[in-house]
């Protein structure tokens, strides 16, 4: 269970409310927000370590992708994934007015509007993965089948 003196995020009271059962993480994000900095913090093989990227595609629709940190999308594999000609990231601007979230503690989910979700096909390997939870310095540890379930979510190879 949370500790009571951690704060809770939209992320963890959605898990909460859909019961699905997840362990919070926090680290101090002075010591650096990339993602493999925060798994080594937490103690976490980085190839479990979710980051949430926000693309579009060139239908104008937006896309969500999980994959390690230590990975980078390959953007012609994710628009293959989501049946588009092409993807390419959001710009920083636009992720807080679109998803609510800022660079950094970007979450998959409890983004203002669900958007279609990928998730690095690794995902399913383990029996954790840790994802933001939605505030930087706070990550969220759960089972990925319950995750990929709960976003209506689907796995694919969308790394380099």
């Amino acid at each position: 269970m949370a500790k009571s003196k951690e704060e809770k995020t939209n992320v963890m009271r959605t898990l909460e409310q859909k019961k699905i059962p997840y362990t919070a993480h926090s680290y101090d994000p002075e010591g650096g927000i990339d993602g493999v900095s925060v798994a080594q913090t937490l103690g976490q093989p980085p190839e479990q370590v979710f980051k949430t990227l926000v693309t579009k595609g060139a239908s104008g629709a937006y896309y969500v992708f999980d994959i390690p940190v230590a990975e980078n999308l390959d953007l012609k594999k994710a628009a293959k994934a989501v049946g588009e000609k092409s993807v390419a990231m959001l710009p920083q601007k636009e992720l807080l007015p679109l998803t609510g979230y800022v660079h950094g503690g970007c979450s998959p989910v409890g983004m203002k509007k669900q958007f279609p979700t990928v998730f690095h096909e690794t995902a399913l390997l383990y029996g954790t993965v840790c994802v933001s939870a939605g505030k930087i310095g706070h990550q969220v540890e759960c089972d990925p089948n319950a995750l990929i379930a709960l976003l209506r979510a689907k796995t694919a190879d969308v790394i380099v």
